[in-house]
C-alpha cells in the first residue's frame, strides 16, 4: 500500500522559507521527498543555508529571491520555481512580517503600510500566483495567525493585516475545486524559533503568560515542527477530500 504522506515527485514552494515556520515545512517536505523551491526576500545566507540542508535529506533544491510586496517579483518567482522544476504542486504561502504589543490608538501609518504590504498585499497576490500555477489536484496553504480568530491586545494592525487571506482561502476553496486543488489555512500561535520569538529573551511576556495558562497542552509555547506536522497532513493525500478550512494550531489555548 502506498504511503500517503510520500510526497516524492513533487515540487514545493514556500514563500519566506529562510529560516523560520518556512525553513521547517521545507524540510519536512524534503524529507517526505519533494524537491523544495526555497524563497527569500533579504538574507541569502540563510535560504543558502537551507538550501544545503534541503539537499543532505536528498531532495532538490534551489533558492530564489522575491520581495513579495512586487507582483512583479512574485510573478517571476512563479515562472522561474516552473521553469527549474517543470511544475508547481504545492505553494505554502507563509511569507509575512510581525508587530506586536502595539495599542490600537497607536498604530502609525507606517506601520500599517509596511504590515499590510507584506501580509495583505503580498500573500493575496501570491496566492493568486499559486491558483495560476499550481497542478490540478495540487496543494495551497496559507499561513495565519491564530490572533485573526483570538483577539489579544496589542495585535490590532498584526491580525488584521493577516484576515484578509483567510477570506480568500475560502474562496480560492470554493473556485478551484473544480481543478481537484485543495486550499487551506493554518493559524499558528506564538511559536517558538519563528517570527519574533526567533531569537527572543527566555523571560519574554509571551512565555511567562504560557507557562502560566490554563487550558494550553503542556503549557508550552508552540514549536515549528508542531506547525509543520500541520502543513505535513494538508500537503499529503490524507487531506485530498479538506478544502477551505482552518487548523488552529494553538494546543487548546484560546489565546
Amino acid at each position: 500500500m502506498a504511503d500517503p504522506t510520500d510526497l516524492s515527485g513533487r515540487t514545493a514552494l514556500i514563500t519566506g522559507s529562510g529560516r523560520g515556520l518556512g525553513k521547517a515545512i521545507a524540510l519536512r517536505y524534503a524529507k517526505l521527498g519533494a524537491d523544495i523551491v526555497v524563497n527569500y526576500a533579504a538574507g541569502r545566507t540563510s535560504a543558502d543555508e537551507t538550501v544545503a540542508q534541503i539537499e543532505q535529506l536528498g531532495a532538490k533544491a534551489i533558492a530564489i529571491q522575491a520581495d513579495l510586496t512586487k507582483v512583479s517579483d512574485i510573478d517571476r518567482l512563479f515562472t522561474q520555481a516552473a521553469e527549474h522544476f517543470g511544475q508547481i504542486d504545492i505553494v505554502v504561502a507563509n511569507a509575512g512580517v510581525e508587530e506586536i504589543g502595539v495599542p490600537f490608538v497607536d498604530v502609525t501609518e507606517e506601520q500599517f503600510d509596511r504590515l499590510n504590504a507584506i501580509n495583505t498585499k503580498g500573500t493575496f497576490f501570491s496566492l493568486q500566483a499559486a491558483a495560476r500555477h499550481v497542478v490540478d489536484h495540487g496543494r495551497i496553504i496559507y499561513v495565519g495567525s491564530s490572533t485573526t480568530v483570538l483577539p489579544v491586545e496589542g495585535y490590532a494592525l498584526y491580525a488584521s493585516s493577516k484576515t484578509g487571506a483567510r477570506y480568500v482561502v475560502g474562496v480560492m476553496a470554493q473556485e478551484l475545486a473544480d481543478r481537484g486543488i485543495t486550499v487551506n489555512t493554518i493559524l499558528p500561535t506564538a511559536i517558538e524559533g519563528a517570527g519574533v520569538f526567533t531569537d527572543a529573551d527566555p523571560n519574554h511576556p509571551v512565555r511567562q503568560k504560557v507557562a502560566t495558562q490554563s487550558g494550553r497542552i503542556d503549557r508550552r509555547m508552540g514549536t515549528v515542527d508542531d506547525v509543520a506536522d500541520a502543513a505535513e497532513y494538508l500537503a499529503c493525500d490524507l487531506a485530498a477530500w479538506v478544502s477551505g478550512q482552518t487548523l488552529v494550531i494553538s494546543g487548546g489555548a484560546l489565546q
